[in-house]
């Protein structure tokens, strides 16, 4: 269980973060709507995002943890943030669009959780998801490679075998093609320039490092850093002007009512 996301820590990466919540926005085929729901908000970057394609439309964030929403409210004062879990939260009324913009993929029984989603829309609605694809990248294959080859392997078990996107992605049409109007789905990998391999270690301390650090105690994290970036130096060589590069696939699904 994670107790709590680090808003900074995620926010040191906000650029690349928010491009792919950008495109998916780009992509949702509704002009106007009244009411718009970003499921996971994170610290507000996808639900600012939102506000300004819908300015008529009320705009609601959720996300479970308190020191992502306290960044989002202060970065969007007019919103309503509401803390809750995703896994079990059911609108009140139905929303004409639900965002869930990198979120999923920490949730599971996707065979229960999509129909259940595309149940909360409005007649005509929309429910656009992008999902981390990354499972068998470099970064997460080290993750794995570390945790069962160190002193942590026992409490790291259960980390190393956890999985919920549906592979491969055509199990989400199945799943959504007889309750939608339509299903959009692609893919796409981007190619992120970092400064060096120690930046691909911190950019994933905001995220999938988080089930492989919150079992350790402090010295076994230092620990496990250090492996973990010795393993990315190998997988990622500098390129010609010395940065190296971070590719990263992304899911996409825009599913109507």
């Amino acid at each position: 269980m994670i107790a709590d996301w680090n808003a900074r820590l995620y926010l040191s990466f906000e650029d690349q973060r928010t491009r792919p919540a950008r495109d998916l926005v780009a992509q949702i085929p509704l002009d106007a709507a009244r009411r718009v729901v970003d499921l996971g908000c994170g610290p507000g970057n996808s639900t600012e995002l939102l506000a300004a394609r819908y300015p008529e439309a009320e705009v609601i964030g959720i996300d479970t943890s308190p020191d992502m929403l306290a960044t989002a409210r202060r970065r969007l004062p007019h919103t309503t943030f509401i803390e809750a879990d995703v896994a079990t939260y059911s609108l009140p009324q139905p929303a004409d669009i639900i965002l869930a913009n990198a979120v999923l993929q920490w949730v599971p029984d996707h065979q229960a959780l999509f129909p259940r989603l595309l149940g909360q829309l409005s007649e005509g609605g929309v429910l656009a998801v992008q999902m981390p694809d990354n499972l068998n990248e470099p970064t997460h294959a080290g993750m794995r490679k570390v945790a069962s080859e160190g002193p942590w392997a026992a409490k790291l078990a259960e980390a190393t075998t956890a999985r919920t996107v549906l592979p491969p992605a055509s199990q989400y049409y199945d799943l959504l093609a007889p309750l939608a109007t339509r299903v959009d789905i692609w893919r796409t990998t981007y190619h992120h320039p970092l400064e060096s391999p120690t930046a691909v270690v911190e950019w994933m301390k905001g995220t999938g490092l988080r089930p492989f650090l919150d079992p350790l105690d402090k010295d076994e994290q230092a620990a496990f850093l250090a492996a973990y970036e010795a393993q990315i130096a190998q997988d990622y060589p500098p390129r010609t002007d010395g940065k190296v590069l971070l590719a990263f696939p992304r899911l996409f699904i825009i599913a109507g009512r």
